[in-house]
């Protein structure tokens, strides 16, 4: 984080590749025109569009990056510590005043000179401690280490749910290896940067207690519950008054006694991997992950 500069403005543009001008747009790139300006198949009539660029297509970013240079220039000219990703920035000012003034005029261009409009109800400023760009937060500190954000901790688990759900009536060592292991490395992956060791054995844990979730649903009947808790090593009497305990789902998938049937290592041999270890592996130490601004970085 450059010294001095602790205030961040955010801008959010509103709905900005359903409503690019095309005019704007044009005037960076005329190759294009006949692409932008085929017509929409609705309810099997061709109509013309007007604005907007197609939803999904790998075009639209290569659209936002040529529309939005000019704005690049714009904050490079003035002098600006800012940061851009699509159509998603950040600009970086010394203090309230500042973000306040440069909020003002970096609309006003937008408005007046790209013909975009803004989403104020997303645009803010704020200190970067309590900014959220691109799913990443920033930790307090003369240097600004990344975190993850508790809103992105809380959609991990959404959709981790999700897969759970699919994974129901599925071989548990299956939908490790096909659908649970590739959903973790790619998370881990994005967050690798990140100063997050305590929350990643957090999140390990909820993992193995939602497998573990999975494991008591199959076994259905207390009857096979007790053949099971035997057969993984516990004292019939334990076995017995677990299997039929008669406490819902989740409470039993957090008890002492599917912990010590299944262990941490049980997982492990059946191929899980670890968010904390995955973080561990990766080039950049989860004691070590910082985010450095210069004096423009502008991503595209």
């Amino acid at each position: 984080m450059q010294e001095g500069k602790q205030w961040v403005v955010d801008v959010d543009l509103s709905k900005f590749f359903d409503e690019v001008n095309h005019d704007v747009l044009m005037a960076k790139m005329k190759l294009i025109d006949r692409y932008l300006r085929t017509g929409i198949m609705q309810g099997g009539v061709a109509s013309p569009r007007k604005q907007g660029t197609p939803q999904g297509s790998p075009l639209s970013p290569l659209l936002s990056n040529i529309l939005l240079n000019e704005l690049d220039t714009e904050l490079e000219r003035r002098g600006h510590s800012f940061c851009r990703y699509a159509d998603d920035f950040v600009i970086f000012v010394k203090s309230e005043k500042a973000a306040e003034r440069v909020f003002d005029s970096v609309v006003d261009f937008l408005e007046r000179r790209l013909k975009l409009r803004i989403n104020r109800s997303k645009s803010h400023i704020t200190k970067y401690n309590k900014l959220t760009f691109l799913g990443f937060g920033f930790l307090s500190g003369k240097e600004a280490r990344l975190k993850v954000p508790k809103e992105i901790q809380k959609r991990f688990r959404k959709k981790a749910k999700l897969l759970f759900k699919m994974g129901r009536g599925r071989n548990v060592q299956r939908f490790i290896h096909d659908t649970l292991n590739p959903f973790l490395r790619g998370w881990a992956t994005y967050y690798r940067l990140c100063k997050v060791k305590t929350m990643v054995e957090e999140l390990d844990s909820w993992i193995r207690r939602r497998l573990r979730l999975v494991i008591w649903r199959q076994w259905k009947r207390p009857r096979t519950r007790l053949k099971r808790l035997t057969a993984a090593g516990l004292d019939s009497v334990l076995a017995r008054r677990s299997a039929y305990n008669g406490r819902g789902p989740w409470w039993n998938s957090g008890a002492s006694h599917m912990n010590q049937a299944l262990p941490n290592s049980f997982f492990a041999d059946l191929g899980l991997v670890s968010l904390r270890q995955l973080l561990l592996r990766s080039d950049q130490s989860l004691n070590s992950g910082t985010a450095v601004y210069g004096t423009v970085r502008t991503v595209v």
